[in-house]
């Protein structure tokens, strides 16, 4: 009896002594004999490292699927959405694909995507690589920490759009656009004005005819879009219409085709209006008789006598639609070469007001003659234009001959006949080769345009003699857009205007000192090189670090648009780059975390 409870006694006493000392009770490792705190497992935190796989259960590789036509991402039930190389959208979607990061219902242990990074990849073998660390607890206040590589592969895939765009006749929405002139200068306009907004995006097919366009659309949303752009722009009104083109009893749901017909007003730059009496009156009592100086979603138009200046809403012209008295057609354009000036100083205006400083310096009486008279006559005109400030002696302009003309309106042609209108109307001054008269003006010109991917519909699909002729007629409306656009600066602020390929570099210093010593008569309207853009030079042959990059960008659509990391840093979004890469490994050990690490936020 004693003897039990001595035994008893020194069972006891070690670990009373032990809790009195205040340290806790030790076991050995079953793996490495390492003291340590009692666990179910009985093994040390770096065995159960090195022993457990925290990626259990999450996939490695997975696919993503890429549009070759517009470059965008599949994301899930049909959606398509755009993001770039290393962005954090990309990255998003990437995780989206990788199963078993998020916990599932029954599933105890937890997951904690602590970090992700992007890791570099040849762009040519379509695969897309980020590195993953998570955390997971393997025991109840054990937390062990891993990395490893994810791969994606990139498949083409079409996208529902992409393939709409090639199937005939899956348009929802069309929209016509129309002018009843006899030019297309309206239409290039509108097409540098489209291209530089963006406006065509969306849209499957573009037609061209002879007096408009035609944009194909695959919903009723992108149409009303561009319809919207277009009230921004130009003066016009708009008719929709539909067409029914299926019907389910069943579900009460029916298919339609929209169509919405935009017409533009008959006027542009550069015509000559003889404005009704009370529109006259409702913009500032001007002169009836006007120049239309520029279009946009209103009518500006300017007196060429004073320099006063009106704006026609486009629902005043609706109201009342009037045609000009003159097109501004290359037949009815006159040049004239100026020999000389003098200045004008008009205190009042037709509507009898106080004329501003600035417009007042800009009157001048100017001396031309017809360029076609020069060496057979004598034959010289003096008359007053808003334009006087631009021109100097020997340049050459073009306008409209009063005396020679017919006009439309039969009270403005009975006051030209009395001789109640100016002789001429200076429209615009020529510059460079076109005012030399220069047989390869075009081609010397400083700058270029772009043009959009339009094809011509059946009504321009002609042959022989007609179709010769509608390429001439489309060559000579995009001569005289681009001398508009040459002569006028607020025109090609609305625009992109990139440089030519020819620019020679001696000729615009000498045209640049040529300007410098005309003292007052500088010419604010004369296209600079500061100006255009340098988007579309061709004559420089790429580096070979652009060339790289030129082939990186050709192997996946979409990708490699900036240097390797500069989108993931903006993003603050860690980038292996490519040297790194080659030493990163597929799976790292893992490591005992003493505490859960910052959710990844995607």
């Amino acid at each position: 009896m004693e003897m039990s409870q001595s035994l008893h006694t020194f069972a006891a006493d070690p670990l009373q002594s032990t809790m009195a000392g205040g340290t806790a009770a030790t076991i050995l490792c079953c793996i490495c004999a390492t003291p340590i705190a009692p666990n179910p497992s009985n093994t040390c935190p770096s065995c159960l490292a090195s022993q457990s796989d925290v990626t259990r259960g999450i996939s490695t590789e997975a696919q993503l699927h890429q549009c070759r036509g517009c470059s965008r991402w599949h994301q899930d039930a049909g959606k398509w959405i755009g993001c770039e190389l290393e962005s954090r959208e990309l990255m998003a979607l990437c995780l989206t694909n990788v199963s078993g990061l998020k916990k599932r219902k029954g599933e105890g242990d937890r997951v904690r995507l602590v970090d992700a990074a992007w890791v570099w990849t040849e762009p040519h073998s379509m695969r897309l690589k980020i590195r993953l660390t998570i955390q997971r607890e393997v025991l109840t206040g054990t937390i062990l920490q891993q990395s490893f590589i994810v791969e994606f592969v990139v498949r083409n895939q079409q996208c529902v759009e992409c393939q709409a765009a090639f199937r005939t006749g899956s348009w929802k929405s069309l929209v016509q656009v129309r002018q009843r002139v006899n030019h297309k200068r309206t239409f290039l306009y509108l097409e540098q004005l489209i291209l530089k907004h963006g406006a065509h995006r969306g849209c499957l097919s573009i037609e061209t005819f002879k007096d408009g366009m035609d944009f194909y659309f695959p919903d009723r949303g992108k149409a009303g879009r561009f319809i919207s752009f277009l009230e921004d722009v130009v003066p016009m009104k708009v008719k929709a219409s539909k067409k029914l083109i299926g019907t389910d009893d069943k579900s009460n749901v029916s298919n339609y085709k929209y169509t919405n017909l935009v017409e533009i007003a008959g006027v542009c730059k550069d015509d000559l209006l003889f404005l009704p009496k009370k529109l006259a009156r409702s913009i500032g009592n001007i002169n009836r008789l006007v120049l239309v100086k520029n279009i946009s979603n209103v009518i500006n138009v300017i007196d060429p006598i004073t320099g006063q200046t009106g704006i026609i809403e486009s629902d005043a012209y609706w109201r009342d639609p009037f045609r000009p008295v003159i097109t501004a057609a290359r037949t009815r354009l006159t040049r004239y070469v100026v020999l000389g000036k003098d200045a004008v100083f008009l205190e009042r205006n037709h509507s009898k007001k106080a004329v501003g400083r600035k417009q007042r310096s800009k009157l001048a009486t100017i001396t031309a003659a017809r360029e076609s008279d020069l060496g057979m006559n004598d034959s010289q005109i003096e008359e007053r234009s808003h334009l006087g400030y631009l021109l100097k002696s020997g340049d050459v302009c073009l306008g409209y001959d009063m005396k020679d003309c017919q006009l439309v309106d039969d009270e403005a042609e009975d006051l030209r006949t009395a001789g109640r209108m100016p002789d001429i109307v200076v429209v615009r001054k020529l510059y460079g080769g076109v005012a030399a008269n220069e047989a390869d003006a075009a081609r010397k010109r400083l700058f270029k345009l772009q043009k959009l991917d339009i094809k011509k519909g059946e009504e321009n699909e002609r042959k022989g003699k007609k179709a010769r002729k509608d390429v001439e007629m489309e060559r000579a409306d995009e001569e005289d857009f681009m001398q508009e656009l040459e002569a006028d600066k607020e025109m090609r602020t609305r625009v992109n205007v990139f440089k030519s390929e020819v620019v020679a570099a001696t000729n615009t210093t000498e045209d640049n000192d040529g300007d410098a010593e005309e003292g007052e008569d500088e010419d604010d309207q004369k296209i600079s090189l500061d100006e255009l853009l340098d988007n579309l030079v061709l004559d420089a042959k790429p580096d070979a670090d652009d060339e790289m990059v030129a082939a990186e960008e050709s192997a996946i659509p979409g990708m490699m648009l900036v240097r390797e990391g500069e989108r993931a840093a903006r993003d603050n979004i860690t980038y292996i780059g490519r040297d790194e890469a080659l030493n990163v490994q597929a799976r790292d050990t893992a490591v005992v975390s003493s505490e859960w690490g910052k959710e990844f936020e995607s």
